[in-house]
């Protein structure tokens, strides 16, 4: 089914109201995703080596971080989708300045790790940029062209300047991908509807920590008619995008 009130094939962002798009109908939760080649970039949210391998911030907060693996193939089948087509792409890495200064108490004092953001680990210290634990995990490393933003909050629209980026290269729908799901995924994807994305999140190519809070952030997401967005397995995605037109 389709959205009420929405021309099937057609569709004009609010952003870009009098820019046109041929759509592709991607099977999705709720409903059909409304596609727009060309214009839709993938997001890699924080697949970076401070959450993902044993060391970093993630390990520190006394996470098991092999349950981020499964997200990897799944977000490298994607990458390799967009960059035949020469598509749109930005990786996202959580970090913050050497000096902390943006990295509020309230952000740094928060839980119970056995390291704090800023404290040195077996990777660098955790979460500042430039250590080596900040970097993209080598299975995902960005390629020239692709946007890396840093960004200092769990989500990317915050203190970034990556709306006026999208905005400059005409994107107007989002798929989201990346870790963990209910936090800077979620809150990401959150900030991107606010804005007047469209935005799909791909279930098996994002994770969390706690498989519950996964399941529970993608209900979120599709509750009330797809209320903050729609979400899809990849290889529905990439079957839909791959079909001739």
């Amino acid at each position: 089914m389709s959205p009420p009130g929405r021309p099937k094939g057609e569709y004009r962002s609010a952003q870009h109201e009098d820019t046109p798009v041929s759509l592709i109908d991607v099977p999705a939760t709720p409903w059909p995703y409304p596609f727009a080649p060309g214009k839709t970039a993938l997001v890699i949210i924080d697949m970076q080596r401070d959450f993902v391998e044993p060391g970093g911030f993630g390990a520190s907060l006394g996470n098991d971080v092999t349950l981020l693996h499964t997200a990897i193939q799944p977000i490298a089948n994607l990458l390799a989708a967009w960059r035949a087509r020469g598509w749109p792409i930005v990786h996202t890495r959580e970090s913050h300045r050497a000096d902390l200064s943006d990295c509020p108490p309230a952000k740094r004092l928060r839980g119970e790790p056995t390291l704090r953001i800023g404290e040195p680990g077996a990777m660098g210290r955790l979460l500042i940029r430039g250590e080596p634990g900040t970097s993209i995990i080598p299975a995902l490393t960005p390629a020239v062209g692709e946007l890396v933003i840093d960004k200092p909050g769990k989500g990317m629209f915050w203190a970034t300047g990556l709306h006026e980026m999208l905005h400059a290269q005409g994107v107007t729908h989002l798929v989201f991908t990346g870790v963990t799901t209910e936090v800077c995924v979620q809150t990401s994807m959150r900030e991107a509807n606010d804005r007047g994305y469209d935005c799909l999140i791909v279930s098996d190519a994002t994770e969390s920590y706690f498989p519950e809070f996964k399941a529970a952030a993608l209900a979120m997401i599709v509750a009330q008619g797809a209320i903050v967005g729609w979400h899809t397995p990849s290889a529905v995605l990439l079957e839909a995008v791959a079909a001739p037109g």
